[in-house]
């Protein structure tokens, strides 16, 4: 007799700790199903990843600097040219109707470090209140990775998402506060109905990038898993049928991908996640960040790999730069400005930005266009009042200059900047500037020069000690679970004519990344200070080694508004350990939020320098990322 006794599969991944038992709500039967069906896409993610590290000590060793593509050769993973998605012989996606108007979206993340439900829902509150056209909930840079954050972000969502009664009590709360803000600033309440403004912004979600492990889930055995599938499994999984019997879209923002055979890895990866939730192929909309420099070699390329899926490219700031820096850390010759100077306007970052606009403004064969979603306004409206009316003049100035340039809307990091910076986008009318006429993009080896344009631009030591400053508070900050942090140089501490500005994991980078280069590079400084320092003076070991205690201690002597007490004797020295470790040693670390994470829930120096002496020998060794987490 036949036995029809039903045999479930082994687990091929792990969950750590009571953490199946505690979050039931995220790691739903269906959550970890559709993670389990994913399981064979992290060999390759791995495999790309080797390869990034691989393709990056070749360009150390040869000198040698970013190039476009062969027209001749096949994309990656798929049956794409170069050539043929360059001329838009492909298949694109529509825009979906939520997506046609996204003047403005707003970015941070749905938890808070150490925070109750109901805490971490005001985020979420403030986000679908704010009037953004979208609010990117993130899971990557501006998401603290302490403790359990990144399933409460997934929880809290999840809760939104289907308004559970928690939420809408939370909401009703909110509602009334940001009125109240509103009363004060414009003159007018913002809010006339809070239950019917939930549903005016698209809700869309950022995955943590290919780069990255998971801190909760593993292989069996004990490897890192993606924290990519991870966030993308359990996002997709738990909220696509309320999402979309609600009308809405599925939609996720992808960060930090270098390549179009990156691209096409998360497209098949999207693809296979569809197919599994019986999904039409296509469903799953997804925005790519264009935060590295080889993806501005590969913009053609990276929405052909991504076909139905792909809906527009986000211009992003600060980790671009840090990406230009990186690829450029074997030139001597390559060494960038303050890093006030480096706007979008700038050398490089314009080259960058108008290939962005002429890539989203091909046709593919059916004629569809893409988006194009300006940059971040990092500028919060707290402050004295001049502070705040020029900060909020510099924000409309940089919103106006990318309306004209071709952008359909851009991001701002703070709800209080919706209703300051949405009237450019109003003014003009349009719901988005799909079809504007640029020229089709070029792949010269002028064009190829372009992308690393330097331009003259201040070096001073001003600059150095901003970037010092505002790279040990982050580093402070992540530890302490805030991954996105109101900051600014300890010098303007108490001013109030100079405001906070909103950082995020990519401004760390990047003010290491230029801080290293300066060391390195002997960069020369190009105005006289009054510590002695002459115009044309190298920026030396000495002269950072001294800078960086003198901007230590004054954060040690700042109150708690802007340095936490408890930091101090805890997180604070690691970060300034972290700080020092990668700026003064010769080799160049790919990813400083790396330093960060395996110190994450660790509060001991001694601790903290074996682990980052730990990271540091492996990859020197051999190109090894330690990212894994150390405390599974």
């Amino acid at each position: 007799m036949e036995s029809t006794e039903v045999t479930t599969p082994a687990r091929r991944i792990e969950i750590r700790a009571s953490l199946e038992r505690d979050y039931p709500d995220v790691f739903t039967p269906a959550a970890i199903a559709a993670l389990e069906h994913l399981v064979p896409f992290d060999t390759d993610r791995k495999a790309v990843m080797a390869a990034r590290i691989e393709r990056r000590q070749a360009r150390a060793a040869r000198r040698q600097r970013l190039a476009f593509l062969d027209p001749g050769s096949r994309i990656a993973r798929t049956a794409i040219t170069v050539r043929d998605a360059r001329d838009g012989n492909f298949i694109g996606s529509e825009i979906p109707s939520d997506l046609q108007r996204q003047w403005i979206q707003g970015t941070g993340p749905a938890a808070r470090p150490h925070a109750s439900v109901e805490t971490g829902l005001r985020n979420v509150a403030y986000a679908l209140l704010s009037g953004a056209d979208g609010w990117m909930f993130d899971g990557e840079d501006a998401l603290g990775q302490v403790s359990t954050m990144s399933l409460d972000n997934q929880r809290n969502l999840k809760q939104a998402i289907n308004r559970d009664p928690v939420f809408l009590t939370v909401a009703e709360q909110v509602a009334a506060e940001m009125n109240r803000w509103a009363m004060g600033f414009f003159k007018r309440a913002i809010i006339a109905d809070w239950r019917t403004q939930l549903d005016f912004t698209t809700r869309m979600f950022r995955p943590r990038g290919l780069h990255l492990d998971d801190r909760h889930v593993r292989h069996i055995g004990g490897e890192g898993f993606s924290a990519a599938i991870v966030d993308a499994a359990l996002y997709i999984a738990n909220n696509h049928r309320k999402l979309r019997d609600s009308g809405a879209s599925i939609v996720l923002y992808l960060p930090k991908i270098q390549t179009a055979e990156e691209a096409a890895l998360w497209n098949d990866i999207l693809s296979a996640l569809e197919q599994h939730l019986g999904l039409p192929a296509g469903t799953v909309k997804a925005y790519v960040l264009v935060e590295q420099i080889e993806a501005c070699f590969q913009l053609m390329e990276i929405r052909a790999a991504l076909g139905l899926h792909f809906v527009g490219f986000n211009t992003g700031r600060w980790d671009y730069i840090n990406s230009v820096s990186d690829a450029m850390a074997w030139d001597p010759a390559f060494v960038n400005p303050n890093i006030d100077a480096i706007t979008m306007t700038y050398g490089y970052m314009r080259i960058y930005e108008d290939r962005v606009r002429r890539a989203v403004n091909t046709p593919d064969l059916k004629g569809r266009l893409a988006l194009w979603q300006g940059g971040m306004e990092p500028n919060i409206p707290v402050g004295s009042e001049a502070g705040v009316a020029a900060g909020m003049t510099r924000a409309l100035a940089g919103a106006e200059r990318e309306q004209r340039e071709g952008a359909s809307g851009k991001w701002v990091a703070h709800w209080k900047m919706v209703h300051i910076v949405r009237p450019v986008w109003e003014k003009a009318g349009q719901p988005n500037q799909l079809g504007r006429a640029f020229p089709p993009l070029n792949y010269t080896q002028e064009d190829a020069a372009g992308l690393t344009l330097l331009e003259p631009a201040p070096r001073t030591v001003r600059g150095a000690r901003d970037l010092l400053s505002v790279a040990l508070q982050y580093g402070n900050a992540f530890l302490q679970g805030l991954q996105a942090a109101a900051l600014k140089p300890a010098d303007f501490f108490g001013n109030d004519d100079v405001l906070y500005l909103m950082e995020d994991m990519a401004t760390g980078e990047i003010r290491l990344s230029i801080l290293w280069e300066w060391l390195h590079k002997n960069a020369a400084l190009t105005a006289d200070d009054e510590i002695g320092v002459k115009s044309g003076d190298a920026f030396s070991r000495g002269l950072c080694t001294r800078l960086l205690a003198e901007e230590y201690e004054k954060l040690l002597k700042a109150g708690n508004r802007d340095v936490h007490e408890v930091s101090k004797s805890t997180t604070l020295p690691i970060a300034r350990e972290i700080v020092e470790t990668y700026v003064m040693d010769p080799m160049k670390l790919p990813w400083y939020i790396d330093l960060l994470n395996i110190n994450l829930g660790n509060h001991g120096l001694a601790e903290a320098k074996r682990r980052i002496a730990l990271l540091a020998d492996a990859f020197r060794a051999d190109g090894t990322r330690i990212t894994a987490n150390l405390d599974f």
